[in-house]
């Protein structure tokens, strides 16, 4: 059905304009309307009585007006169903007005969810009928319509607090969650809220590439410390720092894949309380650990000494879940709510509630916990058929240096073809990996090898095999 917006007579739209009969003046604004192409074909117009309303005419104008049209071909009357915008226009005009046509078939949209793309968690295997159930449940909730707490829905901040606490030894409650729209937001409020404008931020680099680009964004001073494959992070670099605030993925650094001893992770909240410095801990991939027990998070780890106080941890849905949910959250000390939640409000308000409410009683009820040992077990069995493939096709042309967690596996070479090529050519293909570049600031320091991150998250394993064979056949000079 039309909207008819601003569709107007001649002499509602010019003082003293308008000579010729109303039912003229309506044809043709109508006609304007079609011939432009601003009324698509097809599209059903408002009933006589409707328009004859909505524009202050008698219907016996409107009538006229669309008996014009219909005998010169621009709209159709179909018996018991109303008028319509001709398929066919009068070719008098097809020639001359400049017709904006709407694609009946719009154009493929691009696919960011191909094989081996970073960061995308298995769909597939995503219990949609469940949540389905838990997202109608709330939907018809009236008491849910209406504006809620910018902090987030409780029941799911009580659920995510118990959660964090059980499974990463976090340390809080209800009131230091903040529900977000994705990691990003979270992101993005912890450092507006802790670091001024041309203070320096310490960021992981290789790291993650949106951090990179909401620090220069804001403003920020960007101060890159090295993440080696195997050694990690440069401890040393971050220890001689004065900067205000340090970005870091402690449990599965991305996109290195390794991780921070609790020695490590001691030297750093010691660093932070001695300079009045900030960590932001992105507790990236914590879930997904195959090698060994999990380390609780360095948020946890400070609060058992007393010294959280400078510490704001950070996670998502995006991959325990998928990544459309788009909820992430913060924890953040008590004194810095009230900034962030202010913040929160300026940047976009509130996320929406009804998808809150599903998602506590998805966690409440234990669907939450029994999804991640599936992909736990599931992204295990994948991680290793990835290993077993890249032997197999590849051999020790490239090597394997991101540790037996999360769901990627980042390569390293030296000789042999260019990491932008293979891209590229694997694109071609229907297949997307990340050059290791697309995650270094301007500022990281030169390798000297080439490198690759491939994403298995979302690629069925039994064609992990096939796919990792094509991209041997493209690793070529």
């Amino acid at each position: 059905m039309i909207d008819i917006g601003d569709l107007r007579l001649e002499s509602q739209s010019m003082p003293g304009g308008g000579h010729k009969p109303k039912h003229t003046q309506l044809f043709e604004a109508i006609r304007h309307k079609i011939v432009a192409g601003l009324w698509r074909n097809q599209a059903q117009l408002p009933s006589t009585r409707a328009l004859a309303a909505e524009l202050a005419l008698s219907r016996n104008t409107v009538i006229s007006a669309y008996e014009q049209l219909v005998a010169e071909g621009y709209i159709e009357s179909r018996r018991g169903a109303g008028y319509y915008v001709a398929i066919a226009l009068p070719e008098q005009f097809i020639g001359s007005a400049q017709i904006t046509e709407l694609s009946t078939s719009a154009p493929a949209p691009q696919d960011f969810n191909q094989p081996f793309a970073p960061g995308v968690a298995d769909l597939e295997r995503f219990p949609c009928h469940k949540w389905q159930r838990y997202v109608q449940r709330h939907s018809t909730r009236k008491s849910l319509l209406g504006h809620q707490s910018r902090q987030g829905y409780l029941p799911l901040r009580e659920t995510l607090s118990e959660y964090l606490s059980s499974s990463r030894s976090v340390s809080c409650n209800p009131q230091r969650v903040i529900i977000t729209s994705g990691a990003q937001q979270a992101l993005t409020i912890a450092l507006m809220a802790t670091v001024s404008r041309e203070q320096d931020v310490l960021m992981e680099q290789p790291g993650y590439a949106q951090m990179t680009n909401v620090i220069e964004l804001l403003g920020y001073r960007l101060t890159p410390v090295t993440v080696s494959p195997y050694h990690g992070l440069n401890l040393e670099q971050v220890l001689a720092s004065r900067a205000k605030a340090l970005y870091i993925t402690p449990s599965n650094q991305y996109p290195m894949g390794t991780s921070l001893t609790t020695e490590q992770r001691l030297s750093l909240i010691e660093w932070a309380t001695n300079n009045d410095s900030w960590i932001i801990e992105d507790d990236y991939d914590s879930e997904f650990q195959f090698a060994h027990r999990p380390y609780s998070s360095l948020q946890g780890l400070a609060a058992g000494i007393h010294q959280d106080e400078r510490v704001i941890y950070i996670g998502s849905f995006s991959k325990t879940m998928f990544n459309g949910l788009r909820l992430g959250y913060l924890v953040v000390p008590e004194h810095l709510v009230e900034s962030c939640l202010a913040l929160k409000n300026i940047l976009t308000g509130d996320s929406p509630t009804h998808t809150q409410a599903a998602l506590a009683e998805f966690i409440a009820e234990g669907e939450f916990v029994r999804h991640l040992r599936r992909m736990r077990r599931l992204y295990h069995q994948k991680h290793a058929q990835m290993l077993a493939s890249l032997a197999r096709h590849l051999g020790e042309r490239v090597e394997v240096v991101s540790q037996a967690a999360g769901l990627h596996i980042t390569l390293r070479w030296y000789a042999g073809i260019e990491e932008q090529i293979w891209v590229e050519r694997a694109k071609q293909q229907g297949i997307v990996i990340r050059p290791l570049s697309y995650y270094q600031s301007g500022g990281a320091s030169k390798r000297d090898w080439r490198g690759a991150v491939l994403g298995f998250g979302n690629v069925a394993i039994d064609q992990i095999d096939t796919l990792i064979q094509r991209l041997a056949k493209l690793f070529t000079i």
